[in-house]
């Protein structure tokens, strides 16, 4: 039967075990008495190989001897051990995990401010007893939804935080999420799952959709392996198995259920098999069981040759206890975990736990981490503070990223480059940008806004500057917008005086506005448009029809390169109300007219936007009118007939009185005083009344 083999890509050793087990061995070869408080890892071989190299194991720390150090496992203790510890004096190493020692001080921290703290774990786990003891008794276990689900009817307190514990299964703590009231009135949720053991479940059950049968290897008494093997039997066969001896004895059982799936599926199938392991379950036991199970079935799978655990181990601690941490080295590390918003677990190479924190990660207040990096991921980092107590190195991806960033702004301050960057923040006297980790200053006066703007107008914006100065020692640099944006404009400029020729269209922005006229922006290069060019009708100024930053077509009248003046056009010929009167309107018309002034010698009527003819006084009416007034006033519609059209003066003759009077229209006075729209005659340039 032939099959294909695939290993889940996030079997085995987590972070936190790898670290507290490396933790045993360097006590063991640094010639120490060691004694863990329980075994360090839910393992049978590794625990045996520690047994045999001196490491007990204890369920109390009463039970120490003089001077004996003791290790507390990755899973964490209660607050009481270690007050415990403090007072028998005992060396102690403290291999809690740090996603463990973060659930310590969420609880402590909630306790102390009021809150009960609902965990949802196995109350029978070490590491669930060891949150217990840091809530001040404060506290409630749940399994899972069933009994969260009675939690709630019995009411909720009324201040409640809820944690879980690392292992807990991601898919039953979103649906213990979901059970909690949206309307509780203090309720805080902290996501404590471990990212690795998250992404270890994701990747057990994706590998377990695709496979056949599943094989999943680890302790009995290991909760994330209990975990895994639930989430794989829900998908296809699995076998729990702790070691390849145990799976060698099974061998039959598997072959016969294979053959079954195999029968199933038709000849020529070929045998899926998917093989994951818990947190505690080391390199060596996974590589045995793949090499048993290409025993069992034909598979062409290359297995890599076995190794001796203890001695491929130890090797591996040498590498690791001989490097040296000190701090301001720059380090390579591997992302091992992200926690949360907060921070990243790094491994580098060392007996140290590396973290960074996110205002070490980035400048950037508006990330998390995992915006930014992601398991596996290789960081060149700088060691800024390192604690031998704790067994932790705190790192710096930020500061590596100021170097090689500065690095780039001396080089851009020799080569003149243009940077991108993003302004952070409004100080006195300027702005400050970030460029690559760089902090550049910007002075008010190289931002490219006039005296006295608002800076803020440019917060959280993208900006391009060039470098002014440098200061290596401070490593200080300052930028400047209105440079570029100068050498921009200067380039714009160039290009338009090659290509613009007179009767080019354009869109441009009104930029400003003064008393003749307005500016329109070309695209780095400035037009006026003359106030007589803005609009058909009369206007007093610009801003009676356009305001700074609405957009305009205009076309260019005329250029000057000497001067660099350009002289833009807005009216379009066929826009012109005159244009559209005399093709719509010729004398003897009747229309509706609104009067819209009065003279001493008649009143102004306008007949379509833009043109208005004048009604003399003595068309007003068949009878004689001494004034105006009595017959019309502004905002009357009155019935006319254009009884003239002057043309060249573009001046038009009404009458009010030809409409009633036929006859009256052979005694009107030729081309009474009229007018086009804003050009009304003087007074004393009115006809004489007949």
């Amino acid at each position: 039967m032939r099959a294909e083999i695939a290993t889940a890509k996030s079997a085995g050793f987590c972070f936190g075990v790898d670290r507290a087990v490396k933790l045993v061995y360097q006590a063991l070869a640094e010639g120490r008495r060691v004694a863990t408080l329980g075994p360090i890892v839910h393992n049978e071989a590794v625990v045996g190989d520690l047994n045999a190299k001196g490491a007990r194991i204890i369920s109390d720390p009463a039970e120490l001897a003089p001077g004996e150090t003791l290790i507390i496992r990755a899973h964490g203790v209660a607050r009481a051990v270690y007050e415990q510890l403090r007072a028998q004096g005992n060396p102690v190493i403290d291999a809690t995990c740090p996603f463990v020692a973060r659930i310590h001080k969420i609880a402590a921290e909630q306790t102390a401010a009021g809150r009960h703290v609902f965990i949802a774990g196995d109350p029978k786990h070490p590491e669930v007893q060891g949150i217990v003891g840091h809530c001040e008794e404060n506290c409630t276990v749940f399994r899972d939804k069933t009994e969260l689900k009675c939690l709630i009817d019995r009411s909720l307190p009324q201040r409640l935080a809820i944690v879980a514990q690392t292992t807990y299964n991601k898919l039953l703590w979103g649906d213990c999420i979901e059970l909690l009231p949206s309307d509780h009135p203090d309720l805080q949720v902290f996501d404590t799952i471990c990212s690795a053991t998250a992404a270890r479940q994701s990747d057990a059950d994706l590998l377990s959709r695709e496979s056949d049968l599943m094989i999943v290897v680890g302790g009995r008494h290991s909760s994330n392996t209990v975990k895994l093997f639930d989430v794989c039997s829900r998908n296809c066969p699995a076998w729990l198995i702790e070691t390849a001896e145990e799976l060698s004895a099974r061998a039959d059982e598997i072959r016969q259920k294979a053959e079954e799936i195999a029968a199933k599926a038709g000849s020529g199938h070929i045998l899926k098999i998917g093989i994951t392991a818990g947190a505690s379950t080391p390199a060596h036991i996974i590589k045995e069981v793949q090499t048993n199970m290409s025993g069992i079935f034909d598979t062409d799978t290359t297995i890599p040759e076995n190794e001796d655990f203890a001695a491929a181990f130890e090797e591996e601690l040498d590498k690791t206890f001989t490097k040296k941490i000190r701090k301001g080295d720059r380090v390579v590390g591997i992302v091992a975990s992200i926690s949360g918003n907060n921070e990243v677990m790094v491994d580098v190479g060392a007996k140290q736990t590396g973290y960074i924190t996110l205002s070490e990660l980035t400048s950037d207040t508006s990330k998390k981490p995992s915006d930014l990096v992601k398991v596996g991921d290789e960081l060149e980092l700088v060691v800024i503070q390192v604690n031998d107590a704790e067994g932790t190195v705190q790192l710096s991806k930020r500061r590596v990223d100021e170097m090689v960033g500065f690095e780039n702004i001396l080089k851009a301050h020799e080569s003149g480059e243009v940077l991108e960057g993003t302004v952070l923040s409004v100080v006195k006297g300027g702005l400050v940008a970030d460029s690559n980790g760089v902090h550049v200053f910007i002075p008010a006066s190289q931002s490219g806004l006039g005296r006295g703007a608002d800076l803020n107008v440019l917060l959280k914006q993208p900006v391009r500057f060039v470098i002014i100065d440098v200061n290596e020692q401070r490593r200080r640099a300052v930028g400047s917008i209105r440079q570029v944006q100068k050498a921009e404009r200067d380039a714009a400029k160039a290009k338009f005086w090659e290509t613009a020729k007179v009767g080019d269209v354009y869109t441009g922005e009104v930029k400003s506005l003064t008393s003749y006229g307005a500016f329109v922006d070309l695209g780095g290069i400035d037009g006026m448009v003359h106030v007589s060019e803005l609009s058909w009708a009369r206007i007093h100024q610009p801003s009676d029809v356009v305001a700074v930053g609405d957009t305009l077509e205009v076309y260019i009248k005329a250029l000057n390169p000497e001067t660099g003046r350009i002289s833009l056009g807005h009216r379009r010929p066929e826009d012109n109300p005159w244009v559209k009167f005399t093709n719509e309107y010729a004398v003897g018309d009747v229309v509706d007219a609104t009067v819209v002034s009065v003279t001493s010698f008649g009143a102004f009527a306008r007949i379509t936007d833009g043109i208005d003819g004048l009604i003399h006084i003595s068309q007003l009416s068949s009878e004689r009118v001494t004034n105006v007034k009595d017959v019309v006033n502004v905002g009357d519609t009155v019935t006319v007939k254009i009884t003239a059209i002057d043309t060249e003066k573009k001046r038009i003759s009404l009458s009010m009185r030809a409409v009633n009077d036929d006859d009256a229209a052979d005694e009107a006075p030729e081309a009474d005083e009229v007018v086009y729209s804003d050009e009304a005659p003087a007074a004393e340039e009115a006809p004489a009344e007949e």
